[in-house]
Parts: structure tokens; C-alpha cells; sequence
């Protein structure tokens, strides 16, 4: 079992950055793919961005690829999604996401483990 808990989240100007963090609960994190989800206002979940277990292997959805990074700590049961860049069209709740598969997947399904979100608004 696997809990995660989302920071960082908040208000930002275009153009700005912010870091969202991802403590994750459970002597298994470090098995885990992990993963960064984002859902506006009337909208699908959708993919944002993934990390092996090892952090050797990335994978972006191309709306953020150039902006965003994904980055874990396994020591901290941490994953990190570091924002740049930032657009109004950036706006939307952000999940955080644990797999037990040993590939990134990008669908909401592939994921078994999920965060309870955090808003992150940008301002034009």
C-alpha cells in the first residue's frame, strides 16, 4: 500500500515557476513508476509526466516537454515535478500517481496508487 501526499501547489503569474512535491508512505516506494497527472475545470485527467523506479527514464506528455521536470529521491520517498515556464492553459489540479508496473504508462488506469491533488493556478 502506497499513500501519496501533493505540496506546493498555488497561484503564479505567467511565466513563472513552481515545484510540486509528492511524499509517498511505504517501504515500497522505491518499486514504484511514478507519475504526474493534471485535470481542469470539466476536463479529463491527463498525462503529464513519468519517472522509473530508478529515476534513470522520463517521459513528458508534449504540452510541458522543454517546461516541466520530473525528478525522484528515493532516500525521501519524494517525487518532484519542477514547473517552468508556466501558462494559463497550465492551470488545473495535479495529481500525483504510484504504479506497480515497471514501465511509464500514460493513462489514468495504469496507476494504482493516487494523491488528493493540488491546485496550481497561472495568471495571465
Amino acid at each position: 500500500q502506497v499513500q501519496l501526499v501533493e505540496s506546493g501547489g498555488g497561484l503564479v503569474q505567467a511565466g513563472g515557476s513552481l515545484r510540486l512535491s509528492c511524499a509517498a508512505s511505504g517501504r515500497t516506494f522505491s518499486r514504484h513508476v511514478m507519475g504526474w497527472f493534471r485535470q481542469a475545470p470539466g476536463k479529463e485527467r491527463v498525462f503529464v509526466a513519468g519517472v522509473t523506479w530508478s529515476g534513470a527514464r522520463t517521459y513528458y506528455g508534449d504540452s510541458v516537454k522543454g517546461r516541466f521536470t520530473i525528478s525522484r529521491d528515493n532516500g525521501k520517498n519524494t517525487v518532484y515535478l519542477q514547473m517552468n515556464s508556466l501558462k494559463p492553459e497550465d492551470t488545473a489540479v495535479y495529481y500525483c500517481a504510484a504504479a506497480t508496473r515497471g514501465t511509464i504508462g500514460v493513462k489514468f488506469h495504469e496507476y494504482d496508487y493516487w494523491g488528493q491533488g493540488a491546485q496550481v493556478t497561472v495568471s495571465s
